[in-house]
């Protein structure tokens, strides 16, 4: 049975490319351009993974992360923050904060899906 990934991603153009690629690799994807929705799609859509950015209108990642990982149905969901924040200090809150992987802006392909198959 193919892996589900819920894509959090408020740009449109690493939206697309981040679940093109997910379903080339046989992935089930459920793309979000909303943060405020991301928590409801994740209850009904049940994923094994969620990727999302950090840098979002509305509600940042960091928030979000926080708000699946205080959510007992859906903590256990590992999560892959991609963001243009390269700072370690950035690295280190996001994991603090329930983050398994930290991808950074501009992604590599290899790199990308190195770390989705890692978490899935």
């Amino acid at each position: 049975m193919a892996k589900r990934v819920l894509v959090v991603e408020d740009n449109e153009l690493n939206l697309k490319l981040f679940s093109d690629l997910l379903r080339a690799h046989g992935f089930v994807v459920e793309p979000v351009r909303d943060g405020r929705e991301a928590v409801e799609r994740a209850r009904a859509f049940a994923p094994d993974l969620v990727v999302m950015d950090i840098q979002m209108p509305h509600v940042t990642g960091y928030e979000l992360l926080l708000q699946l990982k205080a959510d007992a149905a859906l903590r256990h969901i590992p999560v892959m923050a991609v963001t243009a924040y390269a700072g370690r200090e950035d690295e280190d809150r996001l994991r603090a904060a329930g983050a398994d992987a930290y991808v950074s802006k501009p992604i590599t392909l290899a790199r990308f899906m190195a770390a989705v198959t890692d978490l899935t």
